[in-house]
């Protein structure tokens, strides 16, 4: 396996475990992503390359040294900005994982999708850290602790805001996650949470992001996800995640993440078959010191 070879199919490298930050690390030659939404934060750091995207209406390019801070379910897309293609490597961060830190807070907004300030560089870099360095429990939540403090440090203080009512926020996220097999309503959540459904349903969206019925689709789409890697085929791996069918499950599929599942599943497996592991990858690939 020569240079070219790698370097000319795109790969992801994932790290993802139950109730835990997702990781990945991938190489784009060219188009990555077509637009799609998140209902994380996407913080990540361009190794090498150009990471072009647009975002809220503006061609927008990452490059070493600096660092991507994408709001939950804001559009974008991802392509290479050179002939060269781009490395990088992203945490997809759950809002409720900030909130406990928060406490209640709406979520920090960092305009424009980059950011050059040292709090935020110095903040993210656990999680941008080597990929065959896990980060354990406690080495985690430090990390996340101090990504929280950071964003609402640079976004400063919302102004103009309402009182939120956390607590019953809250206990709507925590039914959705124990009925995920249900056909959940906005009625059903109201019951759960205590808290009138359209108040209910504009706090969680400034708390967590996003709407509830997004927040159950995309909880969805991880089990999906889990049950693919696992060997699921798409078809019955779409019934057990709770969508009416493969058409159905797909075209959320592609919203949330860019590209159908078929090509979402295909990079990870280029990468584990051609590196044959990830620190052969690392070593054929141009690497640009993302130390400072």
């Amino acid at each position: 396996m020569d240079r070219t070879e790698l370097s000319t199919a795109d790969w992801v490298v994932r790290d993802a475990q139950a109730g835990r930050v997702e990781r990945i690390e991938a190489w784009f030659g060219g188009h990555g992503y077509d637009p799609h939404r998140h209902d994380t934060y996407s913080i990540g750091r361009t190794l090498s390359g150009v990471q072009s995207f647009h975002y809220k209406g503006v061609l927008r390019h990452g490059m070493p040294g600096n660092t991507l801070i994408l709001h939950p379910d804001e559009l974008h897309d991802g392509m290479a900005g050179t002939e060269a293609g781009f490395r990088y490597r992203m945490a997809y961060v759950d809002p409720a994982l900030i909130q406990q830190v928060l406490g209640g807070e709406p979520l920090p907004y960092i305009a424009g999708g980059l950011s050059n300030d040292l709090r935020l560089y110095r903040a993210s870099e656990s999680f941008v850290q080597a990929m065959d360095h896990p980060l354990d429990a406690l080495e985690e939540q430090d990390a996340l602790f101090d990504l929280a403090t950071a964003l609402r440090a640079v976004a400063g203080k919302p102004r103009g805001r309402k009182r939120l009512d956390y607590r019953a926020a809250e206990r709507a996220r925590e039914f959705i996650m124990s009925n995920l097999h249900l056909g959940i309503t906005l009625e059903m959540l109201e019951r759960a949470s205590g808290r009138e459904r359209w108040s209910l349903s504009r706090d969680f969206r400034v708390l967590y992001g996003t709407s509830p019925y997004r927040f159950v689709t995309l909880r969805r789409l991880d089990h999906f996800r889990a049950l693919i890697l696992d060997g699921f085929t798409l078809v019955d791996a779409a019934l057990a995640a709770g969508f009416h069918d493969q058409s159905h499950m797909t075209r959320h599929f592609t919203r949330c993440y860019g590209v159908p599942p078929s090509r979402w599943l295909e990079r990870i497996r280029v990468q584990r078959q051609r590196a044959g592991s990830y620190k052969n990858a690392l070593e054929l690939l141009p690497y640009a010191d993302d130390s400072r």
